[in-house]
C-alpha cells in the first residue's frame, strides 16, 4: 500500500496551476491487447523494438520541394463533423511546418486513421499501411489527435527525455501501478533543443493529481491540451530538416 505523502501549500498551490494532458489517459479505454504499448500510447509490434525509431531511422521522407508529405486515409466510420476534427488535429501540426497531410491515392506508405480501441500511435514511418487508432468519441478532441500524430511523426513524450529530471520532478505516489513504466527515460534525441513546458506531448495524470511537477517555478504551465507548442514546431522542423521553415521557428521567440 502507498501512502500519498501530506500536501503542502506549494504542492497544493502546484495542483491547481499545473496542467498535464489529461484526456488522452483518463479517457483511454483499454488497449487492443494484440499489441504492446510504450509510454501508454506507442504501439511497438512483436518483430519491432520502438526504440529504434529513436534515432532517424524512422522518418517520412521528404520531397524535392521541401515538404515532408504524409497520405493518409480516414476511416469511413467516423462522422462528417469527427472527420473535420481529424483534420484540424493535422492542421495544428502543418501550420509552421514543412509537414503536409495528404489524402492518399497510390502511395505504398500510409497511416490508417481508424476508431479502433483507445488513443495510439506507431512511432514514426514504419512502413506501409500503419494505424492511427482514435477511438470515438473519447479520442477524437484536437489535441489528443494532434498528439497522437506527433507520434507518428517520431517524437515520445516530452518527459521521457534522458534529461528530464533536471526540470521536473515525476511524482511516483500519483501515477498508476500499471502505467508505472510509461515514465521511464530513454536516450531520446533532443535536438539541441531546451526542455518544452508547454509541449502537446505529455502523458497523464491520476484523478486530477500532478504527475509531473516542473522544478523550476510555481508558475509553470505544463503542457497544452489544443496546440502545439513554438518548440514542438521547431522540434518538427529540425528533424526533418526543414530549411525554410527553421526560419519562422526562431529560438527568440521562445523566451
Amino acid at each position: 500500500v502507498v501512502t500519498k505523502p501530506a500536501l503542502n501549500i506549494k504542492t497544493l498551490h502546484l495542483k491547481l496551476s499545473v496542467e498535464v494532458e489529461l484526456l488522452l489517459w483518463t479517457l483511454r479505454p483499454p488497449i487492443t491487447p494484440v499489441l504492446n504499448m510504450l509510454e501508454g500510447d506507442i504501439a511497438v509490434s512483436s518483430g519491432r523494438r520502438a526504440k529504434v525509431c529513436f534515432a532517424r531511422s524512422c522518418l517520412w521522407n521528404k520531397s524535392v520541394d521541401g515538404h515532408v508529405y504524409i497520405p493518409y486515409r480516414v476511416s469511413p466510420e467516423y462522422t462528417e463533423v469527427e472527420t473535420k476534427l481529424i483534420k484540424k488535429g493535422m492542421e495544428n501540426i502543418e501550420k509552421g511546418t514543412c509537414v503536409r497531410f495528404v489524402p492518399l491515392t497510390h502511395q505504398r506508405d500510409y497511416i490508417d486513421i481508424v476508431p479502433q480501441s483507445g488513443c495510439w500511435s506507431y512511432l514514426g514511418s514504419r512502413g506501409g499501411r500503419q494505424t492511427v487508432s482514435l477511438q470515438s468519441p473519447q479520442c477524437l478532441q484536437v489535441g489528443v489527435i494532434s498528439h497522437e500524430f506527433m507520434h507518428s511523426l517520431g517524437f515520445v513524450h516530452e518527459q521521457s527525455r534522458f534529461d528530464r529530471d533536471n526540470y521536473v520532478t515525476i511524482m511516483w505516489p500519483n501515477i498508476w501501478r500499471d502505467r508505472l513504466r510509461n515514465f521511464e527515460k530513454f536516450r531520446t534525441e533532443s535536438l539541441d533543443l531546451p526542455y518544452d513546458y508547454s509541449s502537446i506531448m505529455y502523458a497523464y495524470s491520476q484523478d486530477g493529481e500532478p504527475t509531473i511537477i516542473p522544478k523550476n517555478s510555481q508558475k509553470i504551465k505544463l503542457g497544452q491540451s489544443s496546440s502545439l507548442s513554438h518548440l514542438d514546431k521547431l522540434k518538427i522542423n529540425k528533424l526533418y530538416n526543414c530549411g525554410s521553415y527553421l526560419g519562422i521557428c526562431k529560438m527568440d521567440k521562445i523566451y
